[in-house]
């Protein structure tokens, strides 16, 4: 049987069978700065991943079951894409992040990342391809991470585009931790390749023996979410810990990150990782959070909605199901204040729109995207 609670704040929660209670029309909640508004656009989407805006404002968001779904500019009406490569969708993988190109409107061309099946399992991959008439054409494959290997957990897998004909591609280990220190294989890695799938020459490891020359840093664990700083143009990115350990990194080129060697947190079962919190030759984080949030999703605010958080980090949570805002002072984090407890939502992604308000995804069999307003 369906429920519906009303509550005085203006809204309904709709709580349906076996699924996650979702918003029916709006929330207020209370920030530091702001009485915030989260409005629901869409519903029904079956554990969404990933958001992405074409220039005419309709937007892109991938289902992780498999599905790639074009929505109106105002979230209401959806038509699938067809024209996806085969897809493992399996444990944590599936399809996963979208990218737009920045020149879409002359080339109409898409990036995007899905867990690939083929010898030995599957892994991370990576495509692009163009978009007309609702069908992706002429698609190619771009990165495949090798080698595949069983199991569905830590696949990454979040795309950066720099606007200068490079593709930054997270990718995790595949629950396979040691082999995030071997760089003869893709695990735990930053990947920089051009948006045609050439290597850059400027690669730190381009000619290097025992080294793929795909890899920008490595000794990572499992990073979903990642941005290019608004103003130095780095690459930031998070990752999942394990019990404890969640990480912010600025990867820098050619540098180990230290998984498993060095982390903060625990195993699950409760036993001490690696060598502790440093070793020399191994990077430290900007942050992380212990116990873990579980982060997934990231986005730098620059827009004027919301003027008092422009510079701040915004992280998506799925364990604690809250929104973190995290204030920077140029590469340090000075605070953190963590917003829509109360939602009870997962979130899987984090995005500013190109109308300058915030974007989120919630991750569940009846996702959600909403939009947060400030009232």
């Amino acid at each position: 049987m369906t429920r519906i609670l009303f509550f005085s704040l203006g809204f309904a929660l709709l709580i349906l069978p076996g699924l996650t209670p979702v918003l029916a029309a709006g929330q207020d909640f209370t920030s530091q700065h702001y009485r915030l508004r989260a409005v629901t656009l869409a519903d029904g989407l079956r554990y969404p991943w990933s958001l992405a805006w074409l220039p005419d404002g309709r937007m892109l968001v991938t289902e992780r079951p498999g599905r790639l779904l074009l929505l109106s500019a105002d979230g209401r009406r959806q038509r699938t894409i067809t024209g996806l490569p085969r897809i493992a969708a399996q444990g944590q993988g599936g399809m996963l992040d979208v990218a737009v190109d920045p020149d879409f409107a002359a080339n109409r061309t898409l990036y995007f990342s899905f867990s690939e099946p083929g010898e030995g399992g599957a892994g991370t991959a990576v495509a692009r391809a163009e978009l007309r008439d609702g069908e992706l054409q002429n698609l190619k494959i771009l990165f495949r991470q090798f080698p595949k290997t069983g199991g569905g957990r830590h696949f990454g897998s979040r795309l950066v585009l720099t606007g200068d004909g490079l593709l930054f591609i997270t990718v995790g280990e595949r629950g396979e931790r040691w082999r995030a220190q071997d760089t003869s294989i893709n695990r735990g890695q930053v990947i920089r390749i051009r948006t045609d799938g050439r290597i850059p020459k400027d690669n730190p490891f381009v000619g290097k023996a025992g080294f793929r020359p795909e890899i920008w840093s490595y000794g990572h664990r499992n990073p979903q979410g990642a941005a290019l700083h608004p103003v130095t143009g780095k690459l930031w990115l998070h990752e999942h810990g394990a019990m404890g350990g969640d990480e912010v990194n600025i990867p820098l080129a050619g540098r180990n990150y230290g998984w498993p060697v060095i982390a903060y947190g625990r195993h699950y079962s409760g036993e001490k990782i690696g060598e502790g919190t440093a070793r020399p030759g191994m990077e430290q984080p900007v942050h992380y959070w212990d116990p873990s949030i579980a982060p997934s999703g990231m986005a730098f605010y620059t827009g004027d909605k919301f003027p008092l958080w422009r510079g701040s980090l915004l992280v998506g949570a799925l364990k604690f199901r809250l929104l973190s805002r995290l204030s920077l002072s140029g590469e340090q984090v000075v605070g953190e204040e963590r917003m829509l407890e109360g939602m009870g939502s997962r979130i899987r992604d984090v995005r500013q729109g190109p109308d300058g308000y915030v974007y989120l995804l919630t991750d569940a069999r009846n996702g959600q995207l909403i939009r947060l307003e400030p009232r």
